[in-house]
């Protein structure tokens, strides 16, 4: 198995089953720093690897069945990334919670998102209407199972999908970045039960202005979508 060329391909085969859990053993022809930073990128994420908690280098790279060079290639990545801070002599830490990044963030996407969804209009094609049909459909599977995790991923993809859609390589790579920094909030957010359902609902009404070409409409729909995300998580951080 080869590793999907783009970051977007990455985002939907995730999302599709291709899960960190089983990447070790299902994707052998991965370079193993890519596979260590597929995995701690998914354990901090989903808060496997808590904000603010301390990491050992040697400590991850033993439970991951790999040497300490490829864990630290990935872990270099991800402080990049902002994920983790690696400091001298004070060693690694998941980047904490940072409510005020948070809005930065928000602000970002909605700027950039609402713009990229308006191009997806004038260029969502049949094959797009059906791969965005078929993870809605897989959503509601996901709700039925109380499956956040799976939820997180599916919602990474139906963004990705849209971004890839724009035609704008850039505005992808950006829309990307920002999505790369605000998951682990998302999975936060994604833990509420009424907001899954609701996530639905909003993800449907992107989907429907999509379908009709309605720029307009789909930009207010993301715009509807993102402010909903920001009121919930900011809610359950305290803020």
């Amino acid at each position: 198995m080869r590793a999907p060329a783009t970051k977007t391909d990455r985002w939907l085969a995730r999302a599709a089953g291709s899960t960190p859990s089983g990447y070790l053993k299902h994707a052998p022809a991965v370079p193993l720093k890519d596979q260590a930073y597929e995995i701690i990128r998914h354990h901090i994420i989903t808060c496997r690897f808590a904000p603010g908690e301390k990491l050992n280098e040697a400590q991850v790279a033993d439970s991951l069945g790999l040497s300490r060079m490829p864990v630290r290639h990935a872990l270099a990545r991800l402080r990049l990334e902002g994920l983790i801070t690696i400091r001298p002599r004070k060693g690694i830490e998941v980047r904490p919670i940072d409510p005020a990044e948070l809005l930065k963030i928000i602000e970002a996407r909605t700027v950039n998102e609402c713009h990229a969804v308006r191009l997806a209009a004038a260029r969502f094609s049949p094959e797009d209407i059906a791969a965005m049909d078929g993870m809605l459909r897989d959503t509601e599977a996901a709700l039925e199972q109380h499956d956040t995790e799976a939820l997180m991923l599916l919602d990474t993809a139906f963004h990705a999908l849209i971004a890839r859609a724009s035609g704008n390589e850039v505005f992808a790579e950006i829309l990307g970045n920002l999505h790369d920094r605000a998951v682990r909030f998302w999975f936060i957010s994604l833990d509420e039960p009424n907001h899954q359902r609701s996530v639905l609902q909003e993800h449907l009404e992107i989907r429907n202005a999509l379908a009709a070409r309605n720029a307009d409409e789909a930009s207010a729909a993301m715009e509807r979508h993102i402010a909903a995300f920001r009121r919930n998580v900011t809610h359950l951080i305290g803020q």
